[in-house]
């Protein structure tokens, strides 16, 4: 018996259904707590062709949410373990594995490759990005984020809006899984629904996932949904950029202070704390980059720049720095 036949019994699959998930190829980027319930229900599904994206390695913390990994994948580039443990359990998929970060530079050419993107990064700079470079492209992106027992996940670009059509603000502070701590499950239920959403769209479904945005609060046990194709995009969008997208005309501000960042993102920087923002001394006529780690503050301090009256601005989410 067929490997999908339980799947192909269903009339809005059927074998044609089938032979289009052979042909699909989806990019995966994040190979975490989002990403491994993404790839094995996509894989497992047969999507032929699948491309992750992950510049970390597996850690002894992550074992109890990223469940696709085991002991002795500790200390392996995730990219590599997920592919290894996907073609373990599917011989027959195609699978790249690609392990470093996603940035500005290299989205747009690894989108245009794929039909369809999923967004299982925990990274607001990559979601952006990934969402700047989808709709450019016209290709669906499908994007969730978890924190604690609470999360969302939706369908993106494709023909409908935006993320930032319905996220047009960061907030002003954000926790992360490692600060904050995240229920296993929680994430796992997030990451399957991803994996239905991608498939969805790759079938042809409707209503199309596409548009519509899926909330979770476990912790009071409440879910909720909405469709938001009439959602308009922001007119002035803060781009964020990679460092090698930095030309020497640039004005580029190093907000993280020193113990934080003792090496700056790139030489020409200079070191303004933000509070010391307002009242620096910034020329108009030429982009600044605001640099920080995840471009939280770099978002915050654009905001007080364009009340300035600073137009040219670009956001720049340098990671951890190096010891």
């Amino acid at each position: 018996m067929s490997r999908y036949a339980r799947q192909m019994i269903l009339p809005e699959v059927g074998a044609d259904g089938q032979a289009r998930l052979a042909r699909a190829h989806v990019l995966v980027v994040g190979a975490g707590g989002l990403g491994c319930p993404v790839l094995q229900y996509l894989g497992g599904a047969g999507v032929g062709r699948l491309t992750i994206v992950d510049g970390d390695v597996v850690e002894e913390s992550n074992l109890h949410r990223q469940v696709l990994y085991a002991m002795q994948d500790i200390g392996r580039p995730k990219a590599e373990a997920a592919r290894a443990h996907l073609l373990s359990a599917n011989p027959a998929l195609e699978v790249t594995a690609l392990a470093q970060p996603l940035d500005a530079a290299n989205a747009a050419a690894w989108v245009q490759a794929a039909d369809l993107i999923v967004d299982a990064a925990d990274s607001f700079a990559v979601s952006y990005i990934l969402s700047d470079s989808c709709l450019a492209a016209g290709k669906p992106l499908i994007s969730a984020s978890v924190l604690g027992q609470s999360g969302y996940a939706g369908g993106f670009c494709g023909g409908a809006p935006s993320l930032r059509a319905v996220f047009p603000d960061l907030p002003a502070r954000a926790a992360t899984c490692a600060t904050a701590g995240v229920m296993g499950p929680a994430v796992g239920m997030i990451g399957a629904l991803q994996a239905q959403l991608a498939l969805k769209v790759l079938l042809g479904h409707q209503p199309s996932p596409c548009g519509q945005l899926f909330s979770f609060r476990l912790e009071d046990l409440h879910v909720s949904s909405f469709r938001f194709d009439d959602a308009e995009e922001p007119e002035a969008a803060l781009p964020f950029v990679a460092a090698s997208q930095i030309t020497p005309q640039d004005v580029v501000v190093e907000l993280r202070p020193e113990e934080e960042a003792p090496r700056m993102a790139v030489p020409q920087a200079q070191r303004i704390a933000p509070a010391d923002l307002a009242t620096a001394d910034l020329p108009r006529g030429r982009r600044i980059v605001l640099c920080c780690r995840s471009g939280l503050r770099a978002w915050g301090a654009a905001a007080t720049l364009q009340q300035a009256g600073h137009r040219s601005l670009a956001l720049l989410a340098a990671g951890d720095s190096p010891a």
